[in-house]
């Protein structure tokens, strides 16, 4: 039988920094990395591999060699997948060095070196939140390869295409809806969860708000100043009601894709907008419905969604 201990002496820790790092020359594929890891705030390793279109055992190679040397971090809240889910499946995020590694190279701005502070403290509901957005980014940006007819518009590019005022906001992506319920004017803050966009070959686009619902927030409530789903689809009719799209996107028109945990929940969702009174714009319509599950076997762009009214809707 093999004699395995000096593998296990000299196996580096999951979630402390090796205090002698292995020493490597820093590659232009180990900077790609770094930018999908900034991106994306929270990015699981088998989505880096994808995004960045390397073998995960190669993709793996590489973050182990970034973590020990202090560019990115692992969350310590992942803490207790391990060991079941293997490494194969760990969870980064941009640490300080990493920040200033971008800066250096890239002139990318830094908000604040508190970053590996804020990732320690990072709790598991909102880890899991970030990586399922990364999800449905990867689910589209594969969706498109290999297409002639249609392009992505990154979240980046669809931002950087914003009005001077917005992009230059501290939070560009938030939006304010006012509307009256039952003789009360409601303020409401929304921040969608992603935006993008789809090109067509005759330079025309069209855009998309997302929400991605984890089953956690009910979808009505008795008493309608309470946080809903339903409030926050009113919020979004509202909003393009007010031609809010238009000043702060820049955006003609837009449609509101939801992934949500199971079907039911969907058609609940749906049903809710029924009861909703529509000020003008397309109603029901401006919300298109998908599980996750639909999302992770099927082609987004091709597969059928369903709208506000549950009928059967693809983006396309």
């Amino acid at each position: 039988m093999p004699d395995l201990s000096s593998k296990i002496k000299t196996r580096r820790p999951r979630f402390r920094r090796a205090t002698e790092p292995p020493a490597f020359r820093l590659t232009d594929g180990d900077l790609a990395i770094v930018r999908v890891i900034a991106r994306h705030r929270f990015v699981r390793s088998t989505q880096i591999a994808k995004l960045v279109g390397r073998s995960l055992d190669r993709t793996n190679d590489r973050l182990s060699l970034l973590f020990h040397a202090g560019y990115i971090d692992r969350p310590r809240a992942q803490l207790d997948r391990f060991p079941t889910d293997g490494s194969s499946h760990m969870v980064y995020a941009l640490a300080d060095s990493g920040a200033r590694l971008l800066k250096s190279y890239d002139g990318r701005p830094i908000r604040g070196l508190d970053l590996s502070r804020r990732n320690k403290s990072a709790l598991r509901p909102f880890i899991e939140h970030q990586l399922e957005i990364v999800d449905f980014h990867v689910a589209f940006q594969s969706a498109v390869i290999d297409r002639k007819d249609v392009a992505l518009i990154s979240p980046e590019d669809t931002i950087a295409a914003f009005p001077d005022a917005t992009r230059n906001d501290k939070n560009p992506l938030k939006l304010k809806a006012k509307f009256s319920d039952n003789g009360r004017m409601q303020d409401f803050g929304l921040i969608p969860d992603m935006v993008f966009g789809l090109r067509f070959p005759d330079g025309s686009r069209r855009c998309f708000m997302v929400e991605i619902d984890r089953g956690t927030m009910p979808i009505t409530r008795s008493d309608n100043s309470e946080t809903s789903f339903a409030l926050k689809m009113r919020a979004y009719l509202a909003i393009h009601a007010a031609g809010q799209h238009e000043r702060r996107y820049g955006w003609k028109a837009f449609r509101v894709l939801t992934v949500t945990t199971d079907i039911s929940r969907a058609r609940a969702m749906a049903e809710a907008l029924q009861k909703f009174p529509v000020p003008r714009g397309p109603g029901a319509s401006l919300f298109f419905f998908a599980t996750r599950e639909q999302l992770s076997t099927n082609a987004p762009l091709t597969m059928a969604w369903r709208d506000g009214s549950w009928r059967a809707v693809t983006l396309l």
